[in-house]
């Protein structure tokens, strides 16, 4: 249940999903790790680095479900074609590529939980977890900048719209 919430979360568009709270808190410390192993392997650097690299990866595809091994051909038995990649395995390239380079920096605390409440239904809590740092936090942060630069050079203009009525006035 874990491995499939992982791969859920890591795939995910908004890099958020929607669960139970008790699976949430579950959650959470399951792909911090997968994650410090991609930051490990993003600052790795000098002699031996592309082994280690490799058994970092390797140690971080036991968080998610294995892909697709045995492939010898592009064809499969009777000639069908071989199904693409499984979610995990595309997880798995998406925490090394994109994400050990967006947190290479960060010494932990990758995830944020959310509570919304309880579910009609059973009554369960509900939670989102999401990863910090997501495509949509950071719009925000740039839209609230844009917003404070805006406001700023609104009331700059109108400060020296002021001190130029006063200038005049006073000749």
């Amino acid at each position: 249940m874990l491995r499939n919430l992982a791969t859920s979360l890591i795939n995910s568009r908004d890099e958020r999903i929607i669960t139970t709270l008790p699976k949430a808190k579950e959650l959470r410390p399951f792909i911090e790790r997968a994650i410090t192993l991609s930051r490990h392997a993003a600052s790795l650097e000098g002699n031996g680095s592309e082994a280690r690299g490799v058994h970092l990866r390797r140690q971080a595809a036991a968080f998610f479900h294995a892909g697709n091994y045995g492939r010898g051909s592009e064809t499969g038995r009777r000639g069908q074609i071989v199904p693409a990649r499984t979610a995990g395995v595309a997880a798995l390239q998406r925490l090394f590529d994109e994400f050990g380079e967006r947190y290479k920096e960060r010494p932990g605390g990758y995830t944020r939980i959310i509570k919304l409440g309880r579910r009609a239904g059973d009554g369960a809590e509900l939670a989102i977890i999401e990863l910090l740092g997501n495509p949509r936090e950071a719009a925000a942060e740039e839209a609230a900048k844009k917003r404070t630069k805006g406001g700023s050079k609104k009331k700059a203009t109108e400060a020296k719209a002021e001190t130029k009525d006063e200038s005049e006035g006073e000749e």
